[in-house]
């Protein structure tokens, strides 16, 4: 799951858009944005075992920190809390609804993942395979972003200051994110663990480019 989970994101500015879209990225992304962090730093690993499955070649057999169910339970309190230490005046109800959006990320996965999503740090695990029935994974995969972009770009506008910016780049970032998956899932496999973790580090990116785009647009 890629831009399925991008979709969430975008369905969530729409419906509480006080939150900037950036801040919605980094929530619904989170698990992957530190995942490619620790798998450079040795506390996560990772084997490319083409075949695994049929949509990625990934053999995920370690990543308690950032994957288990205590860890992304974990990782939301601890994203909400940031948030509203950091937005003092925002409604502690936004931060709820974040954490739920990095928590959705977990379940997210509980769908595509064959069974290597451990419940705690090491087992026992769970996973419904999707990414072993293409045609029912890129399908949803696809509804799921296609109908928070479709939300996303109903309940916003570009400001009048910065008109093209907010029209033009956002549309570009909606359009290169589903590139980028469609790449990933059909490309060849990465050559190896430091060159998928340093290509894992590019989500960091989207996260900043949905900031500044959503920065140029208003609520209509």
């Amino acid at each position: 799951m890629f831009i399925g989970h991008f979709g969430l994101g975008l369905a969530g500015k729409a419906a509480a858009p006080r939150a900037s879209l950036g801040t919605w990225f980094a929530a619904v992304q989170l698990l992957d944005l530190l995942w490619p962090i620790f798998l450079l730093l040795g506390w996560e690993h990772v084997r490319i075992a083409p075949g695994i499955t049929r949509l990625t070649p990934l053999d995920f057999y370690d990543y308690p920190i950032t994957h288990s169910l205590l860890g992304a339970l974990a990782w939301s309190v601890a994203f909400a809390a940031l948030y509203g230490l950091l937005r003092p005046s925002a409604r502690w109800g936004l931060a709820g609804l974040l954490a739920l959006g990095v928590f959705s990320h977990w379940v997210l996965d509980l769908l595509v993942h064959r069974p290597d999503l451990p419940l705690l740090p090491h087992g026992p695990y769970v996973g419904l395979g999707l990414w072993n029935v293409p045609a029912v994974e890129l399908p949803l995969e696809l509804a799921l972003y296609l109908g928070g972009a479709a939300l996303y770009l109903r309940r916003t506008r570009p400001r009048q200051t910065g008109a093209a910016a907010g029209r033009y780049a956002t549309w570009l970032l909606l359009l290169v994110l589903p590139g980028f998956w469609l790449a990933a899932a059909l490309g060849p496999p990465p050559p190896d663990v430091r060159t998928l973790a340093w290509g894992g580090l590019t989500i960091w990116l989207f996260v900043a480019w949905a900031g500044w785009c959503d920065r140029r647009r208003e609520p209509r």
